[in-house]
C-alpha cells in the first residue's frame, strides 16, 4: 500500500503570500534604504530560523516513517518550502521529470510532446516532438506550460536547453527555437493568474471569465479545461453565447467552428482562436494572461 494521500486544501491564499510579503517590504522602503535593509534582514532571520527547525522535523519524521517523504513531496505547499530550504526528498532530474509528466496531457492536446534528455550542471535538456495542429500561438501556450512546470519544480536550474529533433524541418513540428524564447502574448509579457472559478465548469459547459483585465471564454471537455481570448477567429466578434458540441465551439455571430482541444484551430478554415494557457498550479486552476490589460 502506498503512502497516504495528503488532504485537499485551499492553497490560493498561500500562493500569493510572496506577493504580500513583497508589498510589505515595498511599503517599508518608503522609510528609506536603512529601513528596507532592516526589514529584509528580519525576513532572512525568520526564514533561516524556520528552515533550521523544519530540517530537524523532517529528519526525525522521515527516520520514523520513510513513506512520509513522498507525502511531503506530493503537497505543493510543503514541497515549495522544502525547495526553499534545500530539503526536498527528490533530486532535480526526478522533479523535472514529474513536472513534465504532469503537463504532458496538456501538450498532447496541442499535438505535442516532450522528452527529458537529462539535467547536467543545472541545465535541463529537453526535446519536443509532435505536430502543431493550429498556429504559432500554440507554441506560446506550450512554452508557458513547460517553462512554468520545470521552473516551479526545480527553481535551482540555471537554463533550459532545447535539442531539436532530426525531423523538425520535415514534419512541421513546433519549432524548438520558438518554444523557449522569451514568453510574450500579443507583444506583452504573460503571468499566471489564479482563476478558481474555472473548476466549477461542468462537462460541455462554456463560460465567460474576466481575469486580470482580460476577457476569456473557457469550456470543459471531459476532465480538461480550455480557455481562449473572447474573440472569434473569423469575424473578430465576441464569442459570448457560443455553444460547445463535442470539442467544437461555434461562434454565435458568424457560425464559424473551432476545435477547442487542438488550440482553437478552425474546423473549416475559419481562422483560429487565441489560446490562453490553463494549468493547475498549487491546486488552483490558473490562466496565463498578459500583464497589460490593454489586450482585453
Amino acid at each position: 500500500m502506498g503512502p497516504p494521500t495528503p488532504p485537499s486544501r485551499d492553497d490560493a491564499k498561500w500562493r500569493t503570500a510572496g506577493d504580500r510579503m513583497q508589498t510589505l517590504l515595498d511599503a517599508v522602503a518608503t522609510g528609506g534604504v536603512a529601513a528596507r535593509e532592516r526589514a529584509e534582514q528580519l525576513v532572512r532571520e525568520v526564514t533561516d530560523l524556520y528552515g533550521a527547525a523544519l530540517e530537524r522535523m523532517i529528519e526525525a519524521t522521515v527516520a520514523a516513517n520513510p513513506e512520509l517523504a513522498q507525502v511531503f513531496a506530493a503537497d505543493d505547499l510543503v514541497a515549495s518550502l522544502l525547495l526553499v530550504h534545500g530539503l526536498h526528498p527528490h533530486d532535480t532530474e526526478r522533479r523535472v521529470a514529474d513536472a513534465l509528466e504532469a503537463v504532458r496531457p496538456y501538450l498532447g492536446s496541442h499535438g505535442g510532446d516532450v522528452s527529458l534528455l537529462g539535467v547536467t550542471d543545472g541545465v535541463v535538456r529537453l526535446q519536443f516532438q509532435g505536430s502543431c495542429k493550429s498556429c504559432p500561438s500554440s507554441s506560446v501556450t506550450l512554452e508557458l506550460a513547460v517553462q512554468d512546470a520545470v521552473r516551479a519544480a526545480a527553481p535551482e536550474i540555471t537554463a533550459i536547453e532545447v535539442v531539436a529533433a532530426e525531423s523538425d524541418s520535415a514534419t512541421g513540428v513546433i519549432p524548438a527555437d520558438s518554444l523557449l524564447s522569451r514568453v510574450r502574448v500579443d507583444g506583452t509579457h504573460a503571468n499566471w493568474q489564479p482563476a478558481p472559478a474555472l473548476a466549477e465548469l461542468r462537462d460541455a459547459e462554456v463560460g465567460g471569465f474576466r481575469v486580470a483585465g482580460v476577457t476569456a471564454l473557457a469550456c470543459r471537455v471531459g476532465d480538461a479545461v480550455f480557455a481562449y481570448r473572447d474573440r472569434c477567429g473569423a469575424c473578430t466578434g465576441s464569442m459570448a453565447g457560443a455553444r460547445l458540441t463535442g470539442a467544437v465551439l461555434r461562434c454565435p455571430g458568424c457560425g464559424a467552428a473551432f476545435d477547442v482541444v487542438h488550440a482553437g484551430s478552425g474546423v473549416d478554415g475559419d481562422g483560429r482562436l487565441e489560446p490562453i494557457p490553463v494549468l493547475e498550479r498549487d491546486g488552483v486552476l490558473s490562466m496565463a494572461v498578459p500583464v497589460s490589460a490593454e489586450v482585453a
